[in-house]
């Protein structure tokens, strides 16, 4: 077939083949059935908390665990060990997770993306510490919307080290369908299951390609909705 847009030769072939079939029992006349399994199994928060910090660690992220009290301590120390001299902080993400005297201790500099930082720039920062939107755990998935304490998807992408809190009681959800019933469809989504990695032919991995080479997840206990 010859002529149009290659839209309306494709519309074209599909009318033609629903031709003989009665308008009644087209697809478009019946909805979607929508009942299938959003979980498999039942399990409580601590059984999801501990699932998702398994299949993290499968993705080779690495997982610490502590309650609101310890997360500066810890934070300070994490971005101490990993040598960070510069750490950029997203808008939003709460005071009460850095503690300045902390840092300062640790040698580590608080780098805030107001106004945002060039991709040039962003090279320069050696860590980046966000919050999330929630985390899936059957599939050990980090998921971002750019909400408050995230920020814009290259802060996430360019330094090399990521560290994601994760507040247990009101983040962490069992599977995909109940993660999607979560986000807005409109937000700019950014789903992560550890560190950036690819492989070539020979199924050589390699790390930090498409985003950071090692990412670092908080889960932060005894907290609710912010």
């Amino acid at each position: 077939m010859s002529g149009g847009t290659s839209r309306e030769r494709v519309l074209g072939r599909v009318r033609r083949a629903l031709a003989d079939v009665p308008r009644h029992e087209r697809p478009r006349d019946h909805p979607v059935p929508r009942d299938y399994r959003l979980t498999h199994g039942t399990r409580t928060p601590a059984d999801a908390a501990a699932l998702l910090a398994a299949n993290l660690t499968d993705y080779r992220a690495v997982v610490h665990r502590t309650d609101e009290g310890g997360l500066p301590a810890l934070v300070a120390g994490l971005l101490g060990r990993r040598g960070a001299r510069r750490v950029v902080v997203p808008p939003g993400l709460p005071d009460a997770w850095l503690a300045p005297e902390l840092l300062a201790a640790a040698g580590v500099e608080q780098v805030a993306d107001s106004p945002a930082l060039t991709t040039r720039a962003l090279d320069g920062v050696d860590s980046v510490v966000t919050g999330c939107a929630l985390a899936i755990a059957e599939t050990g998935t980090i998921v971002l919307d750019a909400g408050p304490g995230q920020g814009r998807r290259a802060l996430t992408l360019v330094p090399d080290h990521h560290v994601c809190v994760v507040r247990v009681a009101d983040q962490v959800v069992d599977s995909v369908p109940r993660a999607l019933a979560r986000l807005a469809p409109d937000r700019p989504l950014t789903w992560i299951s550890g560190p950036s990695a690819t492989s070539d032919i020979e199924l050589d991995r390699v790390e930090g390609v498409h985003g950071p080479r090692t990412l670092e997840v908080v889960l932060l206990d005894g907290t609710g909705p912010r």
